[in-house]
């Protein structure tokens, strides 16, 4: 607990400033607002930077970050313009594209586990992938507006817990929890938006 607290009193600006953004951006995610994307970009943008960096060697975590840059500009225009130039409900998975996401989750985590394996010096390279690939296939759903973005988000957050722990990153880890109760909640949250929004159109 004191390495925890020592932690936290040694926090970058830098640090403080992606949580804020990614606190906003989870928030944003909950109440089905486009704003998840442009406040999600600052958030990501930072820790992309951040945990590159010789000293946290989280580089599948960096590349995440990447990826989530990547797909927020995807998702935020998708959300808006949507596939018919209208805004995307929100719907359930099918077989196929859930298939696709847990391949995306499986084949990310052995993609990753191999680079970081044989191109870095990671101390925690199986941890570090899992935790990637997994919210990878999370995002990818975030974007196409999935109620079950949620859950392969959190199965991802569940492990990043400890990792950030283990990294001395007490705010980002804190996030993390942050993350994790409010991807509980914004599950069900979702799936009571799809319902009504089912409700609404049958009538």
């Amino acid at each position: 607990m004191q390495e925890i607290i020592t932690d936290f009193q040694h926090m970058s600006l830098l640090e403080a400033i992606a949580v804020l953004f990614g606190v906003i951006s989870v928030l944003c995610s909950r109440q089905n607002s486009v704003w998840v994307y442009p406040t999600g970009l600052i958030s990501t943008a930072i820790y992309a930077w951040m945990l590159a960096q010789q000293h946290a060697k989280l580089y599948a975590e960096a590349t995440l970050n990447v990826y989530y840059f990547i797909m927020s500009v995807y998702g935020w225009y998708y959300w808006v313009k949507g596939t018919q130039k209208e805004e995307v409900r929100i719907t359930r998975v099918n077989n196929k594209e859930l298939i696709t996401a847990i391949a995306i989750a499986v084949i990310g985590w052995g993609l990753f586990y191999t680079l970081l394996r044989i191109f870095s010096n990671s101390d925690v390279p199986a941890i570090d992938a899992f935790v990637s690939a997994t919210a990878c296939s999370g995002m990818w759903l975030l974007a196409k507006r999935k109620v079950e973005n949620w859950i392969f988000l959190n199965i991802s957050n569940f492990v990043a817990v400890p990792l950030f722990f283990h990294k001395h990153y007490p705010a980002t880890a804190t996030l993390t929890i942050f993350l994790f109760i409010v991807a509980v909640t914004g599950y069900f949250h979702w799936l009571k938006l799809y319902r009504e929004e089912n409700s609404s159109h049958r009538a």
